[in-house]
Parts: C-alpha cells; sequence; structure tokens
C-alpha cells in the first residue's frame, strides 16, 4: 500500500512515531502511526477475524493526538477488500 501511494505521487509517512506530551514532558508510549498520507489522512492497518472496538479506539487515540481528522481502518483479512474499510472523521 506504502508503494502504490508514493508511486502515485502521494506523501506517506509510515511507521510514524506518535509521543503524548504530558504536563510539558515528551512520554514514549510506543505509539506509531501505520500511514499518514499528506499530513491529512491516517490509516491503521490490521490482518485480523473482524475489527474490535479497540481497534477503532486505536485509531481514534491517533487522530486525537496527532489532530489528523480523517482516518481509514484497513482490514486486509476479508474476501473483498472494500469490506474491511472502515472511515472516521472527528
Amino acid at each position: 500500500l506504502f508503494y502504490e501511494l508514493t508511486k502515485n505521487g502521494l506523501s506517506v509517512e509510515k511507521q510514524l512515531e506518535l509521543p503524548v506530551e504530558y504536563k510539558g514532558i515528551e512520554i514514549d508510549a510506543g505509539y506509531r502511526i501505520d500511514l499518514l498520507i499528506e499530513e491529512t489522512v491516517i490509516v491503521e492497518l490490521k490482518s485480523v477475524k473482524e475489527l474490535l472496538d479497540i481497534h477503532t479506539a486505536q485509531l481514534l487515540t491517533y487522530m486525537k493526538l496527532s489532530t489528523v481528522e480523517v482516518g481509514f481502518l484497513m482490514n486486509f483479512n476479508v474476501k473483498s477488500l472494500k469490506d474491511g474499510i472502515k472511515r472516521y472523521i472527528l
């Protein structure tokens, strides 16, 4: 996915560390955004039997911490990829 997006001229960062700031101290909480596209869309990639609430919570947390308002949760473990994509907007 990263290859295809960059091949089509989009700016994409992968495995982008997302630090948390608490009372002026930066904390490495281990948050990593799978893909940040054009600094405006987060894509969280999964390959699971079914998407769970925890996966949605993970994406929404990344969106809130980064102030990115659009996110996609993509599950590749589906028969048709269109069934594995969910869009979220803050």
